[in-house]
């Protein structure tokens, strides 16, 4: 009788493939699995599933653990979300390539985009590449709990190609677009599984300054995508012109010159509602013309969290409270106690709309809501702080002090900004839905004072497959979009399925008691840098290659997570339901 290395007895399993989940056994042998239904012989493990479900690893497509990467071996908080793969990279800003005098400019451009501390990348990088492939080299050194892949970062790029024109943002000129295309082809074939690029007003150095990619014109970009494509990558994009048609054509351009799939980030804004149908629609058209768009979306609203111990709260500007501001917390708390301070930190009270990343939010009171525990992510508008001020008979300003110190100051206001234009998540649901949709957007690993969407898995299965009051999404849709629908989208083909011959990337999970906590603040980071992080409770256990990383929701300390190198081999199912490589 055979010896498997792991057996997993009796799941209910969701396989990624959108079939109906059925109850079966699961062998694993060598990474992978060897084995699906009932498998007779025993495993040198034996792990009983009855009651738990049992469904492919997640693969998290768009997160910034570039920093994280470098000094950390687990790459939570994604690791105790389920995620198994998760892809660095994204929306054209890295460290790699980089000449030593451009090591600056990487940190101020990360720090400002994706607000992780200047402080704690200068003790956290080593810097001991230059090059792409140098940069995976290193990468690859490193023991870790999941799978990374890398994407090549346009800004760093044309950093590297430009220098200070391209911070000026002044176009490339026919040598310097023909060095960025020998980058980004040397890149994908060292390993990188895609191309990134930033084109919104909104990404700006910690500096204050436009990424130096917001405009690169139309030859640049032909260029890189056409030595992207060649290679076999991906391309990943996010703009702020998605409502100009040729915007739309650019990137449909882009993917029709290259042949590679191009993503988009997609998300509801309150200018423009209509918008993100627009976009999809377009990924529609173009897929009739051979062109492969997808929008990456979010699984919930996109939001700020605001307190006394993150980035913002609404009293950033009040003289009185700047005067305490870098206090210890629980001194700070106790002081904003005395109504005398309370007094001066309200009446003196103002916002200034061109100061930090997100500040025009901080007064946006009918917008805000107690986060709360568990935390609530489709809060009830009657609950917002405009409201409860209203029938109160309050100003805005006191209500929001009051729930500032809630918990001894830890309490946390939630601000949904993008798709919240109905005040509910009824838009989310449609675009998680979409055909030409896929989910992404985490950003695990980035804007760590302000935003924690790491756990959007965690959301799709608790929120959309069991607790949403209305319009659930059944949980064969859900985890197929998390994991083969995200995993061919930046060309692994090896994973995100429980089939015999894929990648034995795994979660069991007691969907019954699945649940979010609430945000914490940590100061884990190099530097003793602050940062959000979410747990959750429900994941039994997490395998990567067939090795348990979480149990429970407690790391192993077992490291298996490699390096990904490049695009993995195409996995057809055969006519009995098996993999194989061809």
């Amino acid at each position: 009788m055979n010896r498997h290395e792991l057996v997993i007895r009796s799941g209910t399993v969701i396989d990624g493939t959108g079939q109906p989940r059925f109850t079966a056994d699961v062998a694993v042998d060598n990474g992978r699995i060897s084995a699906v239904g009932r498998v007779e012989g025993r495993g040198h493990r034996e792990v009983n599933a009855d009651g738990l479900l049992l469904a492919p690893g997640f693969v998290d497509i768009h997160t910034h653990y570039d920093g994280q990467a470098a000094w950390d071996k687990h790459l939570a908080p994604s690791s105790w979300h389920g995620v198994t793969t998760a892809v660095i990279g994204n929306c054209g800003v890295g460290f790699a390539p980089v000449l030593p005098h451009n090591q600056q400019r990487l940190i101020e451009l990360m720090e400002g985009v994706e607000d992780i501390p200047g402080t704690a990348l200068h003790e956290g990088l080593p810097w001991t590449w230059e090059s792409f492939p140098q940069f995976l080299d290193f990468l690859d050194t490193l023991p870790r709990d999941i799978d990374l892949g890398t994407q090549v970062p346009h800004a760093a790029m044309r950093v590297h190609a430009m220098g200070e024109r391209a911070v000026a943002r002044e176009p490339a000129n026919a040598d310097e677009i023909a060095q960025m295309a020998r980058i980004a082809g040397e890149a994908i074939r060292a390993g990188a599984l895609g191309f990134s690029s930033s084109r919104h007003i909104n990404h700006k150095s910690i500096r204050g300054e436009p990424v130096p990619t917001l405009r690169a014109e139309t030859d640049e970009l032909v260029a890189i995508a056409r030595a992207v494509g060649k290679e076999g990558g991906v391309l990943q994009f996010v703009s702020d012109q998605l409502h100009k048609q040729e915007e739309l054509d650019l990137l449909e351009r882009l993917g029709r010159e290259s042949g590679a799939l191009v993503s988009i980030s997609v998300a509801q804004f309150d200018g423009r509602p209509d918008m993100w149908k627009d976009t999809l629609a377009h990924c529609a058209q173009a897929a009739q013309r051979g062109v492969t768009l997808r929008g990456q979306v979010a699984a919930r609203a996109v939001g700020l969290l605001l307190g006394l111990d993150v980035t913002l709260n609404p009293f950033l500007y009040s003289p009185a409270y700047r005067a305490i501001k870098d206090l210890p917390l629980a001194e700070r708390v106790a002081r904003m106690r005395d109504p005398q301070v309370r007094r001066a930190i309200i009446e003196g009270n103002q916002v200034d709309k061109k100061g930090l990343l997100g500040s025009r939010m901080i007064d946006s009171f009918d917008g805000m809501f107690r986060l709360g525990t568990p935390p609530n992510y489709e809060p009830d508008p009657s609950t917002s702080v405009g409201a409860t001020a209203a029938r109160e008979s309050r100003s805005p300003l006191e209500v929001v002090y009051d729930w500032l110190l809630e918990d001894d100051g830890r309490a946390l206001i939630y601000t949904p900004s993008l798709n919240w234009s109905g005040k509910n998540l009824d838009v989310v649901r449609e675009m998680l839905l979409n055909p030409f949709a896929i989910p992404g957007l985490s950003d695990g690993g980035a804007h760590v004072g302000s935003i924690c969407d790491v756990s959007f898995p965690t959301t799709l299965l608790q929120w959309w497959g069991r607790d949403r009051p209305h319009g659930r999404i059944d949980l064969e849709t859900l985890i197929e979009r998390q994991c083969r629908a995200t995993a061919h989208a930046v060309g692994l083909t090896d994973r995100g399925v429980i089939l015999p011959g894929a990648k034995a990337d795994l979660n069991l999970i007691d969907f019954d008691n699945l649940r979010l906590h609430a945000p914490q603040v940590v100061r884990d980071l190099p530097a003793g840098g602050r940062r959000l992080m979410q747990r959750a409770d429900g994941y039994r256990h997490t395998f990567v290659s067939g090795i348990e990383i979480m149990r429970d929701g407690e790391a192993t300390g077992a490291l298996p997570g490699r390096l990904v190198r490049g695009r993995q081999p195409i996995i057809r199912e055969t006519a009995n339901g098996s993999l194989h490589q061809p």
